[in-house]
């Protein structure tokens, strides 16, 4: 079992940058996979970024040379670095642990991207 909590998230104008914060409350280090979803209203939850224990990272088509996705298992946090913000990447943040057959969610954060 793990905790998590997203912090990071707010109100940012077009092509700007934020990075989100995902702490763990345990090692991460045996968590072969962690990952970073997203909802916009209206819309289903997709995949922003994931990243495997041994470093390897995919990301969705929209935010691929804007977004990095990074982990440290010293810190049993992952982040996301987003870059040249769109307001199409306004929505709820959420990061997520897959442990075994189960996956765990935080609480997401709100990222606001408008003039």
């Amino acid at each position: 079992q793990v905790q998590l909590v997203e912090s990071g998230g707010g109100l940012v104008q077009p092509g700007g940058s934020l990075r989100l914060s995902c702490a763990a409350s345990r090692s991460i280090s045996s968590i072969n996979a962690m990952g970073w979803y997203r909802q916009a209203p209206g819309k289903q939850r997709e995949l922003v970024a994931g990243i495997t224990s041994g470093g390897t990272t995919n990301y969705a088509d929209s935010v691929k040379g804007r977004f990095t996705i990074s982990r440290d298992n010293v810190q049993n946090t992952v982040y996301l670095q987003m870059a040249s913000l769109k307001p199409e990447d306004t929505a709820v943040y959420y990061c997520r642990a897959d442990v075994a057959l189960l996956h765990y969610w935080g609480q997401g954060t709100q990222v606001t991207v408008s003039s």
